[in-house]
């Protein structure tokens, strides 16, 4: 134990003369204040922690969010943003168990932020990452398919032979929500708003998809439910379709709002009748046990192979602004936007 607490301190001394790059916040406001900086220090990892060398991590709206200063959630000025990593772990701190340096993981959060080249996380949060994926894959996976598993089994409770709709379907968390609404026998509706966005939700896992850009598209839908409705609508943009939604569903239907820009008005006798529910959906929110659960399905889902995150544009850290910008304004989603180290 002596001898691995030399070394640990050795490898401390040297990494605390040793800069990296990263993106800091100083104050909320607009991408602008994402301030990229070439000599930052390194983070050393503490008692159940593990440092990594980061190859790439995901961009999530919900990190535009924090920026601007309207989430809930706020985190202490000055700070890195990033919670998906995937990369390698570099060094570990006292009490961790399950992992070592060199073993290739990611992440469902970290401690110092992941638009940085190097990230400490609580091992809790860190996940072992199948050969079959690479660097770039695993930065999709967490917030993405941890959501989305959230969301279709923890929340809305949904059963195998329901019909599962995603409702802005070809972004990273509908993707993954496509995947594995279809691995677990729902029958699965998604939208886009592209071409290739429609394409691109057909093959990951969508019966059927329709243009959420055209007007007649919600009675599109409710044809092809047979006039049955839907069972649950994983909803992406609830400022804009919740009241729709509504009259999309099924008896006893769900919608889960994972995506919100702002208010919206709806007719509470939408939910009487059919005695429907709208539910939050919040991955902040989930216990450890429901954590270790969504991680062994999602590790199975792996090695199965039907986990398979696709990638849409990739960024350099540098460009960490024009991300955000893009990932709220573009024409629409396709894949899962990262920042590449």
């Amino acid at each position: 134990m002596q001898n691995k607490k030399f070394v640990f301190c050795s490898w401390v001394g040297e990494m605390a003369s040793k800069l990296m790059k990263a993106i800091r916040v100083s104050e909320f406001g607009a991408p602008s204040v994402l301030k990229f900086c070439s000599d930052f220090p390194v983070p050393a990892p503490g008692a159940k922690q593990v440092l990594i060398r980061v190859h790439a991590c995901g961009v999530n709206p919900v990190e535009t969010y924090i920026r601007a200063g309207v989430y809930a959630r706020k985190p202490d000025l000055p700070y890195t943003p990033g919670s998906d990593v995937a990369g390698v772990v570099e060094a570990v701190g006292d009490g961790v168990r399950f992992l070592k340096a060199g073993d290739r993981v990611f992440t469902t959060g970290t401690e110092t932020g992941g638009y940085a080249e190097y990230s400490v996380a609580s091992e809790e949060t860190v996940h072992k990452l199948p050969d079959c994926l690479h660097y770039k894959q695993g930065a999709a996976v967490g917030i993405p398919y941890f959501t989305a598993y959230r969301a279709i089994f923890h929340k809305a409770h949904a059963k195998a032979g329901e019909i599962v709709l995603i409702h802005g379907a070809s972004g990273g968390v509908g993707v993954a929500a496509c995947q594995l609404a279809r691995a677990y026998g729902f029958r699965v509706l998604g939208t886009a708003g592209t071409a290739e966005g429609m394409k691109l939700v057909l093959s990951n896992g969508a019966h059927m998809v329709f243009n959420h850009r055209e007007n007649d598209y919600m009675d599109k839908i409710q044809d092809a439910t047979e006039g049955r409705g839907v069972n649950v609508i994983v909803e992406m943009l609830s400022n804009v379709n919740l009241s729709n939604d509504l009259k999309l569903l099924a008896p006893g239907g769900r919608v889960m709002i994972v995506g919100c820009r702002g208010s919206v008005e709806i007719n509470p006798r939408d939910t009487m009748a059919k005695e429907t529910s709208i539910i939050g959906v919040s991955l902040f929110s989930a216990t450890k046990k429901e954590t270790a659960e969504t991680a062994a399905a999602l590790f199975a889902g792996m090695e199965a192979g039907w986990l398979r995150p696709i990638i849409g544009s990739e960024y350099s850290l540098d460009n960490a602004a024009q991300a955000h910008e893009e990932i709220i304004n573009s024409s629409g989603a396709s894949g899962k936007m990262i920042l590449i180290m």
